[in-house]
């Protein structure tokens, strides 16, 4: 049998950029978890990607395997891309390079001049001279990330099609007690991933697979969910990883040790 993997960053500008990312002189350790080193991307670097993801912060999952959005929230993004025929042409950067340690230290550091300035880097390096035919932000982070890419030099002379919609796991990040207003703010989530499927739609014209565009429901679907595909990750990584089972939590008993452990367990479905 045959894997496809992610090649990883070999390649300028790549290659240079992930030698020269930020350390904690730049991400405070009081607001990142700068111990588990930085997380760069998820998809195509060769440019061949037509659509550009941005999401905010890596979390337990995507620590383990690397790469960004490879959890919750990358199942349900990678699910938003396949409604628009798109299956492997994608790039995904984080606004953050680093975990957030607590719910306030993004707010904190969003407008700080060293993130933004690595950030636009790798922005400049995955749209300037390349096909990226969409841009979709998720959560306010990001949309405010775009924003600031887009005030550049380089970024007031490219045009693309953009669009900012709720964070993936929005509903459940805000509402995990209460399930009455979970479904209600996922409906209200919907809503608008709906309407930015069908501004995208338009502006993608160089879909994987050309397909019918089925919106989302009052909820999330099994169906709206995909697996992370294998090409997008580094060479090794096992299918329950990419899968959609839990299989990382941060566990510990006191602050210090739920910010040093990390507990993976493979999905009984996965064990002999």
């Amino acid at each position: 049998m045959s894997h496809d993997y992610d090649p990883g960053y070999g390649n300028e500008p790549f290659k240079t950029l992930c030698r020269e990312h930020p350390d904690e002189t730049v991400y405070p350790r009081a607001d990142f978890r700068v111990e588990w080193g930085p997380i760069f991307h998820r998809g195509r670097l060769d440019g061949s990607a037509r659509v550009l993801v941005i999401g905010q912060d890596p979390a337990a999952h995507e620590t383990i395997i690397r790469r960004i959005l490879v959890g919750l929230a990358g199942q349900r993004v990678q699910g938003f891309l396949a409604k628009l025929g798109i299956w492997r042409s994608y790039v995904m950067v984080n606004v953050f390079l680093y975990s957030v340690y607590g719910q306030q230290g993004g707010e904190r550091h969003k407008n700080d001049p060293g993130i933004i300035a690595y950030r636009n880097r790798w922005l400049d390096a995955l749209l300037i001279g390349h096909e990226i035919e969409a841009v979709v932000a998720f959560g306010e982070l990001a949309g405010g990330a775009w924003k600031k890419w887009k005030a550049t030099p380089k970024g007031q002379s490219f045009e693309v099609a953009a669009v900012k919609v709720p964070h993936p796991t929005y509903p459940e990040s805000a509402f995990s007690n209460n399930e009455e207003k979970r479904k209600a703010a996922t409906k209200a989530m919907l809503i608008k991933w709906n309407a930015a499927l069908n501004t995208l739609r338009t502006a993608i014209t160089h879909p994987d697979e050309p397909t019918s565009l089925v919106p989302y429901g009052d909820d999330f679907k099994p169906s709206d969910l995909q697996g992370i595909p294998e090409f997008d990750v580094p060479p090794g990584v096992p299918l329950w990883m990419r899968g959609q089972e839990n299989w990382a939590t941060r566990t510990g008993s006191t602050t210090k040790e739920k910010r040093a452990m990390i507990t993976v367990t493979v999905p009984t479905t996965s064990l002999p």
